[in-house]
């Protein structure tokens, strides 16, 4: 049993997790005792032996938080894939193809993070807008300047969100813009500058924000730029993040210059670990998930982006029967959405088009790929443990030694778009809602490591 001195605090409530990858647990009055570090100490039931006199004592030391009744405590949401200097520019420019949107909107505004000054309100505002929406762990593109990726790591820490952020590498002058390219040796040392400047934050010794090797993509990078990083990689043994077979345009360009598949490049490289998140997947070989397995690298699925650029559905279907680590990413600003639980439904959109087809000339049993879709409990899942699972850390779950990131759900929120009805909706009705209608308003309150980051209701 839990004792006071254990206990920085309590919340008591109606919960929802994803313990079992396709599966939900409901608890409607669970009581989850959170410790000085910011972990979860113990989650009871009124079933448990004392639990309304563990009840009593928490209230007594005025440790406890009750939930109202339209009050739900979720996991804190894990986004694998964001640009933040591209948080400028969410929602321009997504009707064009990738390269084209890359050369006339992204590459252009990433050079001006060269200047601190305007990289700092940019920074400020991107971290603070994800927290406002249920992002406790985020995964971070930079650019390629160290000062500016290391102010965004800064901010992270200072406003308390679980952060892997990643000074971007792009060295190919053939393919890089000349405004917005580095020198392959220059590179490697800044990455590593960069390394060891985010591990010495002042007030970062439990490692909330973490840093991360970011090969932008292929086409951006020489072979001596990928195998030094490699080298980075086992030196720090820290996380890498990259984007593989995005597209047609990308996955053609590793075959025409390499004879291989990203995956099979990253491998040579060193850069496919344990640690290693890779964005979008799209054009994956039997090969390919093979080595994902066995490295037990994991995948950022970003639907909507997929959807803008990808030129092709993603297998989620067969790479969560596959059991690869999989989780969701917002892909800012390739999709203009600050949401993972948006992402969760774009997540199932994209499974249900890819099941159904598009092409209306043929015949509906042809039209499709039949047995394709996902369901709303496996997108969350990917949102919650599979995101967790992928920065290798444990968070996702409300269970004992995990650390508490979580949020507290109003569905009667201000200008709140769920509208539940509990003698209509059953609990699994209203998971549901939530992950489809659920916006910032509803995010009432954030936890990072048992620290409340975001207080609505203050």
């Amino acid at each position: 049993m839990t004792t006071l001195n254990q206990t920085q605090f309590a919340v008591l409530g109606q919960l929802y997790h994803t313990p079992v990858k396709g599966d939900f647990e409901y608890l409607s009055n669970a009581l989850i005792t959170i410790n000085a570090q910011g972990n979860i100490h113990s989650v009871t039931t009124a079933d448990d032996a004392n639990f309304d006199s563990q009840i009593q004592r928490l209230e007594q030391a005025d440790k406890l938080t009750r939930l109202t009744n339209s009050q739900y405590l979720m996991p804190g949401m894990v986004d694998l894939h964001i640009h933040a200097p591209q948080w400028p520019q969410a929602g321009k420019g997504l009707d064009l193809p990738l390269y084209d949107w890359l050369q006339d909107y992204t590459f252009p505004l990433e050079a001006r993070f060269a200047d601190n000054n305007f990289a700092t309100p940019m920074y400020h505002s991107a971290v603070e807008t994800l927290l406002a929406n249920g992002t406790t762990s985020a995964v971070y593109f930079a650019t390629i300047h160290n000062q500016a990726s290391l102010t965004l790591a800064r901010t992270c820490l200072a406003l308390g969100q679980r952060s892997f952020v990643g000074k971007i590498n792009m060295d190919d002058k053939e393919l890089c813009p000349d405004y917005y390219v580095e020198d392959t040796a220059q590179g490697l040392a800044d990455s590593e500058q960069f390394i060891q400047d985010v591990l010495a934050l002042p007030g970062n010794e439990q490692r909330l924000v973490s840093p991360v090797i970011t090969p932008r993509f292929v086409p951006s990078c020489t072979s001596q730029m990928l195998r030094g990083l490699g080298e980075l990689a086992v030196k720090y043994q820290c996380h890498v993040q990259t984007h593989c077979s995005e597209c047609d345009w990308t996955r053609d360009y590793s075959q025409q210059h390499y004879g291989k598949s990203d995956v099979v490049i990253y491998r040579e490289m060193g850069l496919l670990t344990r640690k290693t998140i890779l964005a979008h997947s799209i054009f994956l070989s039997d090969e390919d998930c093979r080595a994902i397995k066995e490295t037990g690298a994991s995948i950022a699925h970003c639907p909507l982006s997929n959807m803008y650029f990808a030129n092709a559905a993603m297998k989620t279907r067969e790479i969560l029967d596959l059991d690869l680590h999989a989780g969701l990413g917002t892909d800012i600003s390739g999709a203009p959405i600050p949401s993972v639980f948006h992402t969760c439904l774009d997540a199932v959109n994209h499974s249900r088009v890819r099941e159904d087809g598009t092409n209306t000339h043929l015949a509906a049993d042809s039209r499709g790929e039949i047995g394709s879709r996902i369901s709303f409990l496996e997108a969350y899942w990917m949102a919650t443990v599979g995101g967790g699972l992928a920065i290798d850390t444990k968070v996702g779950l409300f269970a004992p030694e995990y650390a508490f990131d979580a949020l507290i759900i109003d569905t009667q929120a201000p200008d709140s778009d769920l509208f539940v009805i509990p003698e209509l909706d059953t609990p699994r009705d209203r998971l549901e809602k939530i992950i489809a209608l659920n916006r910032r308003t509803n995010v009432r309150k954030v936890y990072v490591q048992g620290k409340q980051v975001i207080n609505k209701d203050a």
